[in-house]
């Protein structure tokens, strides 16, 4: 089974790459942020007749996020992260495919800080980890993917001195990620590439792509029992060089049937 997660930056202006990507490569299960639309604006027909069915949690302008899949019906546990009642943003969505549960999520960025948006960032993140432990007591098959908003360590960003002011970057949100590994779950693009400067996000100035000045901040995490099915994981690097494409990549991974 393909699974993939996406930052699409805008599901309806980007759509037709979308569904270039989508019908070129077939992942089993995406995992979509940033769709920037309201829940009625969502482009279900379009994706269905692509073969993909899909559930999702809008929003208008902002936000917002879905799971597509084609290999089997969706069954949604979650949407929302608990543990904020007053937090109204669409940014995460829970559901159960062919007996995995895929969590699809899409961070705060944090920026600027110090300010309010960072101290929300890392009380989302917070919130991630209390939940995600809940995940792994219950004992099933878990993945999480999406758009973290942060990366792990110096490997995972273009010249790392100029990014220490960042939110993406700071220490606090380092070590909030690195405590997340800890619960026992396996970060799958760095476990197939240990050593690689592997990106998925580069800005749109500065040829920034051109330069693979990029970032790492686009995460699959996978549940103790699903890593050893792990085969392969991958950044489809071509999409972002596409016309009118997001700044993001979408990344995969390759599990091996139970």
């Amino acid at each position: 089974m393909r699974i993939a997660t996406y930052n699409v930056n805008g599901v309806n202006g980007r759509l037709p790459v979308l569904l270039r990507w989508l019908s070129e490569d077939l992942p089993d299960v995406v995992c979509l942020q940033e769709l920037k639309a309201p829940d009625e604006r969502f482009p279900e027909t379009a994706l269905n007749d692509l073969g993909y069915s899909a559930v999702w949690h809008g929003q208008k302008s902002w936000n917002g996020v879905a799971i597509l899949s084609r290999v089997g019906e969706i069954h949604e546990t979650r949407r929302g992260l608990p543990g904020d009642r007053a937090d109204d943003q669409s940014r995460y969505l829970e559901a159960a495919i062919n007996g995995v549960i895929v969590a699809c999520l899409y961070l705060p960025n944090g920026n600027p800080l110090p300010g309010p948006k960072f101290d929300f960032k890392l009380r989302w993140f917070d919130r991630l980890r209390q939940h995600a432990q809940s995940l792994r007591d219950a004992g099933v098959p878990v993945v999480i993917a999406g758009d973290f908003n942060v990366m792990p360590t110096e490997l995972d960003v273009y010249k790392p001195e100029r990014w220490l002011d960042d939110a993406l970057f700071a220490p606090e949100v380092r070590q909030a990620y690195a405590g997340l590994l800890k619960q026992g779950w396996t970060d799958a693009l760095r476990s197939r590439h240990p050593d690689e400067r592997i990106y998925t996000f580069w800005k749109y100035f500065r040829g920034a792509f051109e330069r693979d000045a990029g970032l790492r901040i686009d995460h699959i995490l996978l549940s103790p029992d699903l890593a050893p099915r792990l085969i392969d994981a991958q950044v489809e690097k071509r999409v972002r060089g596409w016309e009118k494409t997001s700044d993001h990549a979408p990344v995969w991974i390759e599990l091996a049937n139970p």
